[in-house]
């Protein structure tokens, strides 16, 4: 009898769990690669504006955003949060994002991805990018445990993590993270919110290309990572939204990568504010338009929010 009454509270547990926001490792802790040991220390702090922003991160995770069961339409997202790869803006450009795509029916996964740093890596410049491979291979190979898609699966970034999604979307040819299993580390779609897309001197974005590059960053690395110089035929197809009079990070960057992907014949949908600035998240305070309505729309054009009709 007590055995049965252990069993049934272990399965009531077993399934609250799959309802909670498991957050779960992208590596073993002793693993992560292109690592080194340092004194970093990550911590979560609230900005002047409210906003939870993280720093430090050396162990990079996915938290896990599950739908309703009844909604659940088998197709993924993963988040990248902004933050000039200095920070990580995790909450209202991750956990709260994730929660209106559950409402879609999609599965979720907010990407706590490492912040480039010599101090805690031989190669800064590749770090963010081999969490966002390895974010896409872990969901693609675990696919049916979370009941997923394997062909729909896709990444979305803001700011800096909309220049991380771009990276993976552009880069994923070449894997930066082991791949024994030769799973594709291609993102089914990708949906870039005031995203840095270039690292030249006109319209880049200083601060991010700083923090990645270094101040004198090689020719070479700069045309790599400024990803309208790198569409091809093969990228997947990508949402772009941005306001006009964005001085963080200027428009032209949306305008320069919607215009590669024009020339590359790679669908794409891009929404402009005439006004909003950056960093806004998921409203912007001088308009009534709500942009993740054309992405859900978007999304329904490319049978991506469907109702499912079988299992994966």
């Amino acid at each position: 009898m007590k055995k049965r009454i252990l069993f049934v509270a272990l399965s009531f547990l077993s399934l609250c769990s799959v309802h909670a926001q498991d957050i779960i490792p992208l590596y073993p802790a002793d693993s992560v690669p292109n690592s080194k040991p340092s004194e970093v220390l990550e911590k979560t702090e609230k900005a002047g504006n409210g906003n939870m922003l993280t720093s430090g991160v050396t162990q990079p995770t996915l938290k896990v955003f599950l739908p309703p069961a009844d909604k659940a339409n088998g197709t993924a997202v993963i988040i990248c949060p902004g933050g000039g790869y200095f920070v990580l803006a995790a909450d209202h450009e991750g956990d709260a994002v994730a929660r209106v795509f559950n409402q879609w029916g999609v599965t979720a996964f907010v990407l706590k991805y490492r912040l480039p740093s010599a101090e805690t890596m031989p190669d800064p410049t590749i770090g963010p990018l081999q969490d966002a491979q390895r974010a896409i291979q872990m969901v693609r190979e675990k696919a049916k445990l979370w009941q997923i898609d394997p062909k729909q699966i896709g990444i979305m970034g803001f700011s800096a993590g909309g220049h991380l999604a771009g990276s993976a979307a552009v880069h994923f040819d070449q894997a930066f993270i082991a791949n024994p299993l030769k799973t594709s580390l291609r993102p089914d779609f990708v949906i870039l919110a005031y995203p840095v897309i270039s690292f030249n001197d006109d319209i880049g974005h200083k601060g991010s290309r700083e923090k990645l590059l270094g101040k004198e960053p090689a020719a070479d690395k700069v045309k790599f990572f400024s990803l309208e110089t790198q569409v091809t035929k093969k990228t997947p197809p990508v949402f772009l939204m941005h306001a006009k009079d964005d001085r963080g990070v200027k428009v032209e960057n949306t305008l320069v990568f919607a215009d590669a992907l024009e020339k590359a014949h790679v669908k794409h949908d891009v929404y402009l504010y005439e006004k909003g600035g950056h960093g806004f998240g998921l409203k912007n305070p001088t308009s009534d338009v709500d942009w993740m309505k054309y992405v859900k729309e978007w999304m329904f054009g490319m049978d991506l929010i469907l109702k499912r009709t079988s299992k994966f």
